[in-house]
């Protein structure tokens, strides 16, 4: 007999809303739905309902005044709110005053939702797990106290890697998934990828899930700084008189006593440093700056890389002995470009997070938009995307961001590209005959033009230097669609 499935309440009182959060969880859970707090209070008694999705804005009691009263009837139901970013600074406190685990953000992507009903349920079944072992500690006997230790920490490490967001069948979840299981072993972990992947992230989330949680998460960049800088950021120094310093700096490997030290970029620390950071990943000691002696320090080490860190050994410009020490494990991070299927996602919320930090609501990304964003190979991986949200938000003028607003090199990539050497750049370069790689060039400007004007073939024209009759030739000759359109025979031109 299988497991019944755990049980969510659905609260909105627009009829579509709830019958899109049913579609994105059914599934996984069994729905109870209600569009009003009278109804969902009725469910509630009658039900044994582990988390609850709960709008703001309803007629009658709104939805923190309900998750007040669930709160205090049963205050075991992890309580999630949906709201606008048109909310007030009061409407925050009251959420933080309801005990709200989370709050989502309209439009909620399906994804989003799903992933966090899937921990909301985790976290009630860990907390009950937790509370039948509190009771049980007053007749067991001290191994007790190691399980619900254990179930402490496998709290704190949901809530971790729950930052790492992606998609249910995204390439990272494996990555995630030994990242887990390395977190809580103490050793050293070597994380590999490309520029702007988010390997910090993932570095913080271990910190979390392992047994030195309770102490600092300590990082810092190997790249690009001074390298007086550096060495006295890592290893501190003694006062002293000579070059003005009162009093001592505590470096980071004394500061992360019994906590972790994430390096960025292990890769560029200069052959001094290397030297005396594979003396402190070695023996576990190091020498400040105007110390005459050694100190002693216990910190795990995690690091990170943008290259090949072995080649970097073979070629005698990285310590051999330095890179084993860190490189006890290791993780990969794939590029964005190898998990465009967690760009919806990801974009998404990286939309909204611009929103909330410059005070310009949007309702999100049209289809449209998300299907262009997704024909790129975005080299500059998050970075790049990040950037690129801020920019469609700055230009925009209504609340769903269309593709008009997405740059000219992102619009010009072909939607049948599968591979980074497709782009312009490398046409140009190519084998082929001179018409046909013109011809590829021609389509991507059209697109690319069409698109940001909003289809409007007769400004298009003219900034073209085309008729409208030759610009309708191209389109059709190229097979070139208004998305959402393809099946149309005609198109309004203004």
């Amino acid at each position: 007999m299988t497991d019944a499935l755990p049980t969510v309440l659905l609260v909105d009182d627009e009829e579509h809303s709830l019958a899109s959060m049913r579609m994105a969880l059914e599934d996984d859970f069994d729905c109870l739905t209600a569009s009003n707090a009278a109804e969902a209070e009725k469910l509630m008694e009658d039900n044994f309902v582990q988390v609850i999705f709960c709008d703001q804005r309803m007629p009658g009691k709104t939805g923190v005044e309900f998750l007040v009263e669930v709160r205090d009837r049963w205050p075991d139901t992890v309580r999630i709110i949906i709201t606008g970013y048109t909310e007030t600074n009061d409407m925050i406190a009251a959420i933080n005053e309801a005990g709200i685990y989370q709050f989502l953000t309209k439009p909620w992507h399906p994804d989003q939702l799903l992933m966090s009903a899937k921990n909301a349920a985790d976290l009630f079944r860990l907390s009950r797990e937790h509370d039948q072992m509190a009771l049980e500690m007053r007749y067991l006997s001290r191994s007790a106290e190691s399980k619900v230790e254990e179930q402490r920490k496998a709290l704190r490490e949901g809530l971790g890697f729950e930052k790492v967001l992606r998609a249910p069948n995204s390439p990272m979840n494996n990555v995630v998934e030994q990242a887990r299981q390395f977190a809580s072993f103490d050793v050293s972990v070597m994380i590999n990828g490309e520029d702007g992947t988010d390997k910090a992230t993932l570095a913080r989330a271990m910190h979390y899930a392992s047994l030195r949680s309770d102490k600092g998460f300590f990082e810092i960049n190997c790249a690009g700084a001074d390298e007086d800088l550096i060495e006295a950021e890592l290893f501190g120094a003694k006062p002293s008189a000579a070059h003005g310093r009162q009093k001592r700096n505590l470096g980071l490997l004394r500061k992360a006593e019994k906590g972790t030290v994430f390096l960025r970029n292990v890769g560029d620390l200069s052959p001094r440093l290397q030297r005396a950071m594979a003396r402190f990943a070695t023996e576990g000691t190091f020498r400040p700056i105007g110390a005459s002696e050694l100190e002693r320090s216990d910190v795990r080490l995690l690091a990170s890389s943008n290259g090949d860190l072995m080649a970097e050994v073979s070629a005698g410009r990285f310590r051999a002995d330095l890179f084993f020490a860190l490189s006890q494990t290791t993780l990969t991070v794939p590029p964005l470009r190898a998990r465009i299927v967690d760009l919806p996602i990801l974009a998404q919320n990286q939309l909204f997070d611009a929103a909330a930090k410059h005070g310009k609501p949007v309702h999100g990304l049209s289809d449209d938009a998300i299907r262009f964003l997704e024909r790129y190979s975005w080299p500059g991986n998050l970075r790049e995307l990040e950037n690129e949200m801020v920019r469609m938000l700055i230009f925009s003028q209504d609340s769903v961001l269309g593709p008009e607003l997405i740059s000219r090199h992102i619009l010009q990539a072909s939607p049948d590209d599968t591979d980074a050497d497709d782009r312009i750049d490398h046409v140009l370069v190519s084998d082929g005959t001179l018409k046909d790689r013109v011809e590829q060039i021609e389509m991507r400007i059209l697109r690319e033009t069409l698109t940001r004007l909003k289809w409007n073939k007769s400004r298009a024209a003219a900034e073209l230097g085309l008729s409208r009759v030759g610009l309708r030739a191209k389109i059709d000759r190229y097979g070139i669609t208004e998305p959402n359109k393809a099946n149309a025979t005609e198109h309004q031109e203004d």
